[in-house]
């Protein structure tokens, strides 16, 4: 199964575990932190976020985000995370991708956590319902 997870990247190695948890399994998983990484950035650009935007690099990571988003079979939302992430639900929700959602406190949003097919408040419990999926 195709799999994006969308995140902060504050939350880095939580994005980087349940990525080589779901590849050990067979999955298909996008990082936005490999991607980064692989383009020589990390989670510090190295340059004002205005000037990584505008750049080739930038757009390279939106391109790819914004289809992870929109062409996987799940998008896996990592909360607490900001604005990206939420847009990036937006686009999976609309492209009718199942959306799960990992809660953690501090988890702000409101009425448009409905995006979210089912909540989890843990990893295992999550990664137990995935194994259930047959694509």
């Amino acid at each position: 199964m195709k799999i994006y997870i969308a995140s902060s990247w504050r939350n880095q190695h939580a994005v980087e575990m349940l990525t080589e948890i779901l590849r050990s399994k067979g999955h298909i998983v996008s990082s936005f932190i490999e991607q980064n990484y692989e383009s020589g950035f990390g989670a510090e650009k190295g340059t004002s976020i205005e000037a990584w935007i505008a750049s080739e690099s930038g757009q390279r990571s939106f391109d790819f985000d914004t289809n992870a988003a929109r062409e996987s079979d799940l998008i896996i939302y990592i909360s607490t995370s900001g604005k990206d992430a939420a847009v990036e639900l937006g686009i999976a929700y609309a492209s009718g991708v199942v959306i799960y959602g990992l809660y953690a406190k501090g988890e702000d949003f409101g009425l448009m956590r409905k995006v979210v097919t089912t909540w989890f408040d843990r990893y295992q419990d999550l990664l137990s319902q995935i194994d259930k999926i047959k694509i």
